[in-house]
């Protein structure tokens, strides 16, 4: 029997349940939802988890939040997609902030923010849902390019599938900060430290085929300050006590 969730409102912390519940390392767990939308709104993929013909499958696709709705989106002829209508399934999405170099192998760790979505999926069949999400997948990528561009036909529409997941149930799990050694490791020769991750832009790489005179549109050219305004990471080594 599937368990049955109130709907959550953007201040309700996130409550624990048998499959959110984190048993090691307990203390890199929030429970804050301002905390988990803050790692989903970070990320450009999830990896969608989903029993099909009795195998498990893990699909890595972009996605969209609005409010507390996870969007996935693929071809209306993908069966892993279709197959995840009124079953449950799971999402996960990561961001890898640092490498963690510890004096032993034992310590050595990575700085991350994670977060593990938990439900039923539904096939979103509203035509104004659906287009609503699809916005919200091409905005969660690159902000502001919904505004610039043609909108879908109905056979475009026709062609996509959208999912809808509630978060109701989800898990966030964040750990920042320096190794943690043993202390009779402390005075071993070995450099020990944090080696920060970030995703950066390159250069915007124009189509062969662009009409001449049609330049870089802002929200192309300023992607990489907005993206790291809007979602800027923590800083991978920034002296927070290990966890």
């Amino acid at each position: 029997m599937n368990a049955v969730y109130s709907l959550p409102t953007a201040e309700s912390p996130l409550s624990t349940t048998e499959r959110t519940r984190v048993r090691r390392h307990s203390e890199r767990a929030r429970t804050d939802r301002a905390e988990l939308y803050d790692v989903l709104d970070a990320g450009m993929i999830c990896h969608f988890a989903v029993v099909r013909d009795g195998s498990p499958v893990v699909l890595p696709t972009a996605y969209g939040r609005r409010g507390d709705t996870l969007y996935l989106h693929g071809s209306s002829a993908n069966r892993t997609l279709l197959a995840a209508d009124g079953q449950q399934v799971s999402v996960a999405v990561t961001h890898l902030d640092g490498l963690v170099c510890a004096r032993a192998a034992f310590s050595h760790s990575v700085n991350y923010r994670s977060a593990v979505i938990f439900g039923v999926a539904t096939l979103v069949t509203d035509d104004a849902e659906r287009l609503a999400a699809l916005r919200s997948v091409t905005e969660q990528l690159i902000p502001g390019r919904w505004e610039a561009l043609r909108k879908p036909t109905r056979k475009e529409l026709a062609a996509t599938a959208v999912l809808a997941l509630p978060l109701a149930e989800a898990s966030v799990k964040i750990r920042n900060g320096p190794p943690s050694d043993e202390p009779a490791d402390l005075d071993a020769g070995v450099w020990a430290g944090v080696v920060p991750i970030a995703m950066t832009f390159g250069e915007p790489e124009p189509d062969a085929d662009l009409r001449p005179g049609i330049g870089v549109p802002d929200h192309i050219a300023g992607l990489a300050g907005r993206r790291a305004a809007r979602h800027g990471s923590p800083a991978a080594g920034d002296g927070l006590p290990a966890a």
